[in-house]
């Protein structure tokens, strides 16, 4: 009884200072709905260096139809890799017009290099296998890319 009586008020207590676990705490990011081919996603938008860089580590888990756009202030080759990001991914690279130039697997935990092999000004991160279920691919559009400053 008296262990029941401890555990209750540390509950509380922890309640009461606004503790949670990381896991648990919501995204903090802007986030929109975006037109991938021609399927809709809610997306986490990773437009500064310091947002680009973290991406989707340290994660458990990412909802389904969920997933992370990065927008670059230019087109470019790119190349990413997945440094502590435990959640299976593909990323699919896209031009300034927001046409997919290339689909990619990346493995968990990996720091090989995934390139974009073409200029690419986004990135678009899903869970692994969210573009092949729903017939996305190269040469399809992302729509409904936000118009933001971008650093």
């Amino acid at each position: 009884m008296r262990l029941r009586a401890l555990l209750a008020c540390a509950l509380l207590l922890g309640s009461a200072c606004g503790e949670r676990a990381p896991a648990a705490a919501p995204s903090v990011l802007p986030q929109t709905r975006i037109r991938v081919g021609n399927v809709d996603a809610q997306v986490e938008v990773a437009a500064t260096p310091a947002v680009r860089k973290r991406g989707l580590m340290f994660r458990e888990v990412l909802a389904a139809d969920h997933g992370m756009l990065f927008i670059f202030p230019d087109e470019r080759l790119r190349v990413f890799w997945m440094r502590n990001t435990r959640i299976p991914l593909s990323i699919a690279y896209a031009d300034s017009g927001g046409r997919i130039v290339q689909i990619a697997d990346m493995e968990p935990l990996s720091e090989g290099s995934v390139p974009s092999g073409v200029p690419a000004r986004y990135a678009l991160e899903m869970n692994r296998g969210w573009f092949a279920r729903h017939g996305v691919r190269v040469g399809d559009t992302i729509r409904r890319i936000p118009a933001i400053e971008v650093e």
